[in-house]
């Protein structure tokens, strides 16, 4: 038996205007993915723990089978993982983006324009976060470079007892308004905002305000927590696995749970990633013998993000073509049993540019036993409403996993 589960980051949505109230999901031609739900099952899940932030760390830890209430020790410890940093016991981990602020006069008055700076390049972003460290880190403070906007600064002997906000939750808002706040934190809020001077003028971003691209000029730190400690995710479900993913986020999670991490070029975490090259390393995989793969794909999350309702939508038509439907075939061509979960970690409706805690559609598909084929079963928020609903994503992995 072969698993597989399918992460369109963000696809859940709310009714959209200008899609005459329809989702994305709705209205997106998904054909494999709704050829699997009209012989298989459609319901909604829970991914969100009550009283717990809506960040895909909380959401993936349960679709993959942890409870966050347990498991969750930050975001950021998690991206730290894959990034191969080793965190002692006493160690912080923060996530830093690397940000668009626009506007004129102090720090403070200046507006959250993009999260992402654009969708930054890894190389780019590389030389600020070198131009960052010769000026910050020092023998308790040092930044690592991730992938495209997504860094990480470990600090020695930190602290987690601060307020801090994920840019994403506060686009076209005022800077001042959402700095960090907590006792001992003024050390970190002094380094963001002598960022903005370290990398205004670097010449990475003149290069990029020469092509009319959103400037990377701030760092946005956030995501702060301890070093994680999962339970082994084959010692769970008796089966091994790999994740797939851009993001290291997705990877420090498998890292921590014992499964394989692959790295595929060209992996973006946005719609022009290297989908070809994910399905390539998802086949693969299973060739090498490997029960299981988790495949996240960011796209439909940062389209969302960015208010994109054209590329949300294309997105998930290109997660359904390029992904899901070359895998599908490889399991019908090699005659192997076959599971599959589609699912988001989290609604981002496009009406708010950040995620939410509401319920998210589920499809499970189980080539052993196919329902008769009902048309109206689909991928997407109503159809889902009609089947069962599972209250925590961990309890819709057991279901799936046969726990």
């Amino acid at each position: 038996m072969k698993y597989l589960i399918v992460v369109p980051d963000g696809a859940g949505d709310d009714p959209v205007e200008k899609l005459e109230g329809k989702t994305p999901l709705e209205v997106a031609d998904m054909k494999t993915i709704n050829a699997l739900a009209a012989k298989g099952q459609v319901g909604m899940v829970q991914t969100i723990p009550e009283g717990v932030a809506p960040g895909s760390d909380a959401a993936n830890l349960s679709v993959m089978g942890y409870d966050p209430a347990i498991y969750l020790t930050g975001r950021s410890p998690l991206e730290a993982a894959s990034m191969g940093i080793d965190m002692s016991d006493t160690d912080v981990a923060f996530r830093v983006n690397i940000i668009t602020l626009t506007g004129d006069g102090e720090y403070e008055d200046l507006i959250i324009t993009d999260h992402s700076a654009g969708d930054i390049t890894t190389e780019e972003a590389d030389q600020l976060i070198q131009a960052v460290n010769e000026r910050f880190a020092d023998e308790n403070i040092h930044f690592y470079s991730g992938v495209s906007y997504r860094h990480c600064m470990i600090v020695h002997n930190g602290s987690t007892d601060y307020d801090m906000t994920p840019p994403h939750d506060v686009l076209t808002q005022r800077v001042g308004d959402h700095l960090p706040k907590g006792e001992g934190v003024d050390f970190i809020v002094k380094m963001m905002k002598e960022s903005y001077e370290v990398m205004k003028d670097h010449p990475v971003n003149k290069a990029r305000i020469e092509k009319g691209l959103n400037p990377a000029n701030t760092l946005w730190i956030w995501g702060q927590g301890k070093k994680p400690s999962l339970s082994s995710f084959t010692d769970k479900y008796g089966i091994n696995g790999t994740a797939v993913s851009a993001v290291d986020l997705i990877k420090g999670i498998a890292v921590c749970a014992g499964l394989n991490a692959v790295d595929v070029e060209g992996a973006t975490g946005t719609i022009h990633t290297n989908f070809d090259g994910k399905t390539a390393a998802m086949i693969q995989e299973y060739k090498n013998g490997k029960d299981f793969v988790y495949i996240h794909l960011e796209g439909p999350d940062e389209c969302s993000h960015q208010g994109d309702l054209e590329g949300k939508i294309k997105c998930l038509e290109l997660i359904d073509q390029k992904v899901v439907t070359p895998v599908v075939e490889y399991f019908r061509q090699a005659g192997e049993d076959f599971r599959v979960l589609v699912v988001p970690d989290h609604r981002t409706p496009l009406r708010i540019r950040t995620h939410s805690a509401d319920p998210v559609p589920y499809v499970i598909y189980d080539s052993r036993k196919e329902e008769p084929g009902d048309p109206n079963r689909k991928f997407h928020e109503q159809s889902g409403a009609k089947g069962q609903k599972f209250n925590s994503g961990y309890e819709l992995a057991d279901f799936f996993f046969e726990k």
